[in-house]
């Protein structure tokens, strides 16, 4: 069986859920101002079998929760509470995750991301989302698939690295980190500032919004497309050094999945993000 590892195509989807082979398909739907939005896409129209993955309750930890592995405006759950959660939608490590979203790779990427975190790397975002699936006629459904058996998901060494806001700050200025802001250019600068309660970002981060990876037909741009745009941004610097953030670390997360599409080999993510980063008023803020 082919494994798919960073993206899959509504084709390639299409015939691996003919195939038989053992698979599980996430829907990530999602809306940051309207929390309940997500839940009622997928009520309306989902890939048939899809799980409905929740960002706030499935894919973060509360608020206050001392087992997080991260701060935040959406906590990284601990790797042992999110296999148990994979283990109640009737996940186990034997087959291939696929996620999507409909919102352009921007949530669907934070389940991707975790299943890595929790070593397993059979997990590929669908390119394009339930739009290309649709546009190549797959077919949808409505309303609420049959429960699944629970299963008995087990951890494994993860396969993706996790910086902390202690590791980031403890490397910055230096040469061995390089953190890539996936925020929009206004709210990089401070120049606006929606969810926080402060404005800016990381001193020493390079700007990349994350839409910046998707194009016109609402697929990631090609590999040498992406490596092109990666290469000028990075300007020389170590590609193995770059720690992705943005506002929670959701959004960033895209980021990521590009510079591996690019060639570029596995990179950090620093979960906890703007969100965590400006909580502390002793860390330091740049704006411009």
């Amino acid at each position: 069986m082919t494994t798919y590892t960073t993206l899959i195509s509504a084709t390639e989807l299409q015939t691996l859920a003919a195939s038989g082979a053992p698979l599980m398909v996430f829907d990530c739907s999602c809306d940051l101002m309207q929390p309940a939005l997500g839940a009622q896409q997928y009520q309306e129209a989902h890939i048939p079998g899809a799980v409905f993955a929740d960002l706030n309750n499935d894919l973060s930890a509360r608020h206050g929760d001392a087992t997080a592995a991260s701060g935040g405006r959406h906590p990284l759950p601990s790797r042992e509470r999110f296999a148990m959660w994979l283990s109640s939608v009737g996940f186990a490590n034997g087959m291939q995750a696929v996620a999507y979203d409909r919102q352009g790779a921007n949530y669907c990427g934070r389940l991707w991301w975790m299943l890595k975190w929790a070593g397993h790397d059979a997990v590929a975002v669908l390119d394009g989302g339930l739009q290309a699936w649709q546009a190549a006629g797959g077919a949808v459904a409505s309303g609420t698939e049959p429960a699944h058996f629970q299963s008995n998901f087990v951890l494994g060494e993860p396969l993706r690295q996790l910086a902390t806001a202690a590791d980031v700050r403890a490397r910055l200025g230096q040469p061995g980190q390089n953190v890539i802001d996936a925020r929009a250019a206004p709210r990089f600068r401070g120049e606006v500032e929606p969810l926080d309660p402060v404005a800016g970002h990381i001193p020493g981060a390079l700007n990349r919004p994350f839409g910046q990876n998707i194009g016109a037909d609402g697929r990631f741009k090609p590999a040498a497309v992406l490596r092109a745009e990666f290469d000028a941004l990075l300007a020389g610097r170590d590609a193995a050094t770059v720690v992705h953030q943005c506002g929670s670390g959701v959004s960033a997360v895209p980021n990521l999945i590009a510079m591996e599409v690019a060639g570029l080999g596995k990179t950090s993510l620093f979960a906890g993000s703007w969100s965590e980063w400006c909580s502390d008023p002793s860390r330091p803020v740049e704006k411009g």
